[in-house]
């Protein structure tokens, strides 16, 4: 039970951008980027070698900070913050960073998780604490002396700023709210990469995952037959009747729309909750859900009462998405894109691994 409230929130929260960052002022002001400093003039005169020797003088003395002004100067909430030279010490509170950083080769300076991460535990060192990303021990955190602390919506939701404890003991917070785009996807990761002082894998990476978007669009263009999806994010039961999803302004939106089909409550905004009667009465042609807070979900809805008539029952086109890849918005949203293809459009996407 306790997973599937974890999932419910995450869908009730996905939409939320809270504020939460290192070395946040009262009074948040923007952070200006340091200035390249121009190469020096190669005019043969006396003025010019002198302009140029003072360009050199200069450029030396600031030379001991260029890998700190390389590093952001404010969390993707837009707090501004201070990041250490030297990131050798990392704790990822949200479980789409903590596989980035897998990706970016730095497991091994991962020292603590969130809860929802354990699935990568396996990749991570045995003695990895784990701490919950909105209730954490901040004692046990300060106690870890980490360089930088991710944090994501789910940390400050309601309102609270549950890790401002660390950041009195002046440690690094930077806040990832959850993205609702592929653009916001990319930034985050650039964001991550910039921080960690691995700018470079991480536009390596940002390349390939924009590349497979784009191999995916171009499969989605070739579809004729545009099918209507309902996405399920949850079912509905007697405790939580409504059934969580989500419509135009949302990253799996995009999902849906790249592989060239049609999400049905595409005409709403954000994450939004239906009801089964009004599900039923959309009759979408396929079914998708990621929901694995309980055994066998897609048979749970194929069998479910009143669904009988729906298009995506009579049809068997009822499918389970991997849930890390399609919940947690990462450069592994596109395995879930290239998932939902093989099984929606299997023909438009026979050639995808």
């Amino acid at each position: 039970m306790k997973k599937k409230i974890i999932t419910l929130s995450l869908a009730a929260v996905m939409s939320v951008s809270l504020l939460a960052g290192c070395g946040k002022t009262e009074e948040a002001t923007t952070a200006t980027a340091t200035e390249a400093v121009t190469e020096a003039s190669t005019e043969a005169t006396t003025e010019a070698v002198t302009e140029a020797a003072t360009e050199a003088a200069t450029e030396a003395a600031t030379s001991s900070d260029a890998s700190n002004s390389d590093k952001p100067t404010q969390d993707r909430s837009g707090n501004d913050i201070v990041i250490p030279d030297e990131v050798n010490k990392i704790i990822s509170m949200a479980p789409s960073t903590t596989r980035f950083l897998i990706d970016l080769g730095l497991a091994d300076k991962i020292v603590a998780i969130d809860t929802n991460s354990y699935t990568y535990i396996e990749q991570l060192p045995t003695d990895v604490q784990q701490f919950d990303m909105m209730s954490p021990d901040n004692e046990a955190l300060v106690a870890l002396e980490p360089d930088i602390i991710f944090t994501s919506g789910m940390s400050s939701f309601g309102g609270e700023d549950v890790f401002q404890p660390a950041r009195d003991a002046g440690i690094c917070v930077a806040d990832i709210p959850s993205s609702n785009s592929f653009n916001e996807i990319i930034e985050d990761l650039q964001f991550i990469g910039d921080a960690v002082g691995e700018s470079d894998k991480a536009h390596e990476l940002i390349k390939t995952f924009e590349g497979t978007i784009d191999e995916i669009h171009a499969a989605g263009s070739t579809v004729t037959d545009k099918k209507k999806v309902l996405f399920m994010i949850s079912l509905p039961s007697a405790e939580y009747p409504s059934i969580y999803t989500f419509g135009k302004g949302t990253y799996l939106d995009e999902m849906i729309t790249a592989i060239g089909a049609e999400n049905v409550t595409g005409d709403q905004e954000s994450w939004v909750s239906i009801s089964e009667e009004e599900a039923i009465a959309m009759n979408p042609d396929v079914i998708l859900t990621n929901v694995d807070y309980i055994e066998d979900a897609v048979n749970v809805i194929k069998t479910s009462a009143g669904w009988e008539n729906v298009n995506a029952i009579k049809n068997d086109e009822v499918y389970y998405i991997d849930a890390a890849s399609s919940n947690q918005p990462n450069n592994h949203v596109v395995d879930a894109m290239i998932e939902m293809g093989k099984k929606i459009y299997p023909d438009q996407f026979a050639d995808f691994q």
